[in-house]
């Protein structure tokens, strides 16, 4: 038997965020796996215990302490598993752990793991020490964190092959194991018609009509450049509308609006996320086109969501994007114009190069991102480890 105990998303069932799908899906394809047994940290309010896709869920309650909550999280998940390890003799554990939030407490839970015959596996993400959200001492100790983390890691499993290529060179002298296992996603079929009729409602109550506007999806911070993605799109000729569906930001809001006046142009929608899965793929799949900004961090999941249903997709020209998206979507720079220029020349091609780019996306997600092949790769990772 193979205990994987999961340490970092906020848990399942999940709902928006990538850790938490990941962990969804992962437990989900293996739920009949015999040989493996999951074990997931998740974030409450309370200390109770749930099955869900047959994998044994432990709640960690975590004080409002706010920023720090995510670091505190970590380290009680971590104590919950290995009290969990000793007192039932678990055999040859692995603890996976998605994020390096925790390095400076790093080297001493992995001694702890190595004492009970277990290995430790860590998920490094993206640049988090990147982000603009952070402050200059947060993010320094995000990279020291990051450091630390490779340092004690067993294993790195990196879902982008350029997050791989970072830590490799920029920890050499660590001399870091890596292994490349991407993020998933799934290809858009058929909804249902409860999925449709939501669907059709959100479009009447935001006066918007489908294929009539492009489609942005994700936090709404600086590193996603919306500023920049806003700024072209008023720019644009186009009659369609830019969709933005994020979680709320007044603060991020009113310092846009007041550097672009993007509430005088109607075409520019930032509306509430929408957490119904079926109903965001026809979201998705009914949007003109897909813009993404995001600059910071791997194998992103809203992208590969976009590849999988949107046949038009305008990405960012950074590693990250065009690892994923190859020759399958249109390329943008934040130089002046460049967007805007794209968002006009895409605005009107033929369908027949829509329908081209769309069979592109679908296929890039066929190739190399089902969950079927994330998961499979996973449970080889697992048996791998004897």
């Amino acid at each position: 038997m193979h205990n994987i105990f999961i340490v970092g998303s906020k848990g399942i069932p999940g709902l928006y965020g990538g850790y938490e799908t990941f962990v969804d899906k992962l437990t989900e394809y293996h739920r009949e796996e015999s040989s493996i047994s999951y074990h997931v940290a998740c974030k409450s309010d309370d200390n109770s215990e749930f099955t869900y896709n047959n994998a044994r869920c432990f709640n960690i309650k975590v004080p409002n302490i706010g920023p720090a909550q995510a670091v505190y999280y970590d380290i009680a998940a971590i104590k919950a598993c290995l009290k969990y390890i000793q007192k039932n003799s678990v055999d040859k554990p692995v603890i996976y752990i998605l994020a390096c939030r925790i390095g400076p407490w790093m080297k001493r839970f992995s001694k702890e793991i190595h004492k009970l015959g277990g290995k430790v596996y860590v998920n490094p993400d993206g640049h988090e020490w990147k982000r603009a959200k952070w402050n200059k001492l947060i993010r320094m100790y995000w990279k020291l964190s990051e450091k630390l983390m490779v340092k004690s890691a067993d294993l790195l499993v990196c879902d982008s092959v350029n997050i791989e290529l970072y830590i490799k060179d920029e920890y050499s002298k660590y001399s870091p194991a890596t292994t490349y296992i991407a993020y998933g996603a799934e290809i858009a079929d058929t909804q249902s018609a409860d999925a449709e009729s939501l669907y059709n409602k959100w479009l009447n109550d935001n006066n918007l009509r489908a294929d009539g506007y492009y489609l942005m999806v994700g936090r709404f911070v600086p590193e996603n450049n919306y500023e920049t993605v806003i700024r072209e799109f008023m720019k644009s000729h186009t009659d369609r509308k830019l969709v933005i569906l994020t979680t709320k930001n007044d603060g991020f809001a009113q310092e846009l609006d007041g550097k672009l006046g993007f509430k005088k142009d109607s075409r520019i929608c930032i509306l509430d996320p929408v957490y119904d899965k079926d109903m965001l793929m026809c979201i998705r799949k009914n949007a003109y086109a897909y813009i993404h900004g995001h600059e910071v961090g791997g194998t992103n999941p809203s992208l590969l969501e976009a590849l999988g249903t949107t046949s038009v997709n305008l990405l960012l020209d950074v590693s990250f994007n065009r690892e994923v998206g190859k020759d399958a979507a249109f390329y943008w720079n934040k130089n002046t114009s460049d967007l805007a220029s794209l968002i006009d020349k895409v605005d009107t091609i033929s369908g027949s190069q829509i329908r081209e780019y769309g069979l592109k996306a679908k296929r890039r997600i066929q190739e190399d991102y089902t969950w079927n092949k994330i998961s499979g790769e996973y449970k080889r990772l697992w048996e791998n480890n004897i």
